[in-house]
């Protein structure tokens, strides 16, 4: 089974993507923050991480940069998730390493698209 870690300091928006996620035949773990999500990402990496953009204690953005710094074998995919829409942050975004980008709210159609763009799905 391909592997997702849930990153949203929204406990609601974490619940829901588990469901769609877990629809489509991934193992769903969590985290509340990009440095528990890092911290995770160390001892077990994930095949994709479905990322936050405004999170308290590490932001998506600086957790991407960290991730950039990390050694994986396979380093994760990453696919940014907010309500961010300008071009301006999808540009900052995949500068910063994401591989792709969907907007809140999303739905298992969105998210099971992006997955297969990035090649998890």
């Amino acid at each position: 089974m391909k592997t997702c870690l849930v990153v949203d300091d929204s406990k609601v928006i974490r619940k829901v993507a588990r469901h769609i996620l877990e629809t489509l035949e991934f193992t769903v773990s969590e985290a509340g923050d990009g440095q528990e999500a890092l911290d995770s990402c160390r001892v077990s990496a994930p095949d994709v991480v479905l990322l936050d953009w405004n999170m308290p204690v590490m932001s998506g953005i600086e957790f991407l940069r960290a991730l950039g710094q990390e050694e994986f074998e396979t380093r994760p995919k990453v696919i940014f998730c907010t309500t961010e829409n300008g071009i301006a942050h999808i540009r900052a975004a995949i500068d910063a390493g994401a591989d792709e980008y969907v907007m809140k709210p999303f739905d298992r159609e969105t998210l099971e698209s992006k997955f297969q763009l990035v090649g998890v799905a």
